[in-house]
């Protein structure tokens, strides 16, 4: 039997707001993972855009990237995403190019389609601007990508300042297969949101993704990153516990009944309908949590299956603490 392909790994935050405790608290939980995942050879540092939910505090990914890249030393930092529909095209270009000037080939961008909030918050985030909509995100996707460098489209008179003398790494989000061939159109990585978005889908977006890829001036071939959400602990029995926050997150969002996270011993107490275990049925809130053996076999099995060149790790916790002890597990079970 050959080898297990170890690909490299990075890490999602979303800078997750627990009960009891602040916002601050939240973003401080978010360096210190940060700095956690820079010191055990993580390769990425990814943070989301979420608006208007209370158990989120990631709501300015340029802002919060600025904070992780400073405070740390050699991990690439980017945007899990940024949700282009939200802005104007120009503002995110001049917001990474500062960032690329700051702290040059350690920055990326990624970019999603969707909102990252409800309809409501969306709208009063985009205003009245006619030219913030769905409909209009290729046209806005290669501006961006023009005001970044790349030579295939016209930005016109305009230029993202300050002038770079590097670029950041430009990636596409999606959960389906819409994000896939957008991707493939333009020659971008790719990465898949598999911590969240229906299993069967990424079979199909990543065969759409690699056989309609386009060659561009920075990616010669595909290239594909997949998340998946985690937790690793000393026994199965403890990570099952741990990742009880993440299954009530999951219903939370689903039913509407938004709120910080919830303590493990709070999740364990939480009666389930036979509504409510048919959902995490379909999505459990954390896919693998054991120990860090256990979790690494599934993220082998998820790299063997989707051919991935990279994976992201996202989870669900209440205690910054237990993604750190999670990444130091699989670190050393990994072999970064």
């Amino acid at each position: 039997m050959s080898a297990p392909n170890r690909v490299p790994l990075s890490v999602l935050d979303l800078a997750t707001v627990r009960e009891g405790h602040s916002s601050a608290d939240a973003l401080r939980g978010t360096i210190d993972v940060a700095k956690t995942a820079d010191e055990l050879g993580y390769s990425r540092f990814w943070v989301a855009e979420h608006h208007n939910m209370p158990a989120v505090a990631a709501t300015s990914p340029p802002v919060l990237i600025a904070s992780v890249a400073a405070q740390t030393r050699t991990i690439r930092v980017g945007s899990g995403g940024v949700m282009l529909p939200n802005h104007m095209p120009f503002v995110v270009a001049e917001q990474f190019a500062l960032l690329e000037a700051l702290h040059p080939d350690r920055i990326d961008l990624g970019i999603g389609r969707a909102p990252g909030t409800d309809q409501a918050t969306a709208a009063a985030l985009r205003g009245v601007s006619p030219y913030l909509t769905v409909e209009q995100f290729p046209e806005h996707l290669q501006t961006l990508l023009a005001l970044l460098g790349d030579t295939r489209a016209d930005a016109g008179r305009l230029r993202a300042t300050p002038f770079p003398e590097t670029y950041p790494e430009v990636w596409m989000l999606g959960s389906s297969t819409y994000g896939a061939q957008v991707a493939a159109a333009l020659g971008l990585p790719f990465c898949y949101a598999y911590h969240f978005a229906v299993s069967s889908e990424v079979d199909n977006a990543l065969r759409l993704y690699r056989s309609g890829f386009q060659p561009s001036p920075r990616l010669a071939r595909p290239h594909v990153m997949v998340s998946a959400s985690v937790i690793a602990a000393g026994t199965t029995e403890e990570a099952q516990y741990l990742a009880g926050p993440s299954r009530i997150m999951a219903l939370s969002l689903r039913t509407g009944r938004l709120g910080p996270i919830v303590s493990p011993e709070q999740a364990a107490t939480v009666e389930l309908s036979d509504l409510d275990r048919g959902l995490l049925d379909k999505l459990p809130g954390t896919q693998y949590a054991g120990t860090a053996d256990e979790v690494v076999a599934g993220l082998d099995a998820l790299v063997e299956r989707t051919g991935a060149d990279e994976l992201m790790l996202a989870g669900t916790v209440y205690d910054p603490a237990t993604r750190q002890d999670t990444l130091l597990r699989l670190a050393k079970a990994w072999g970064l």
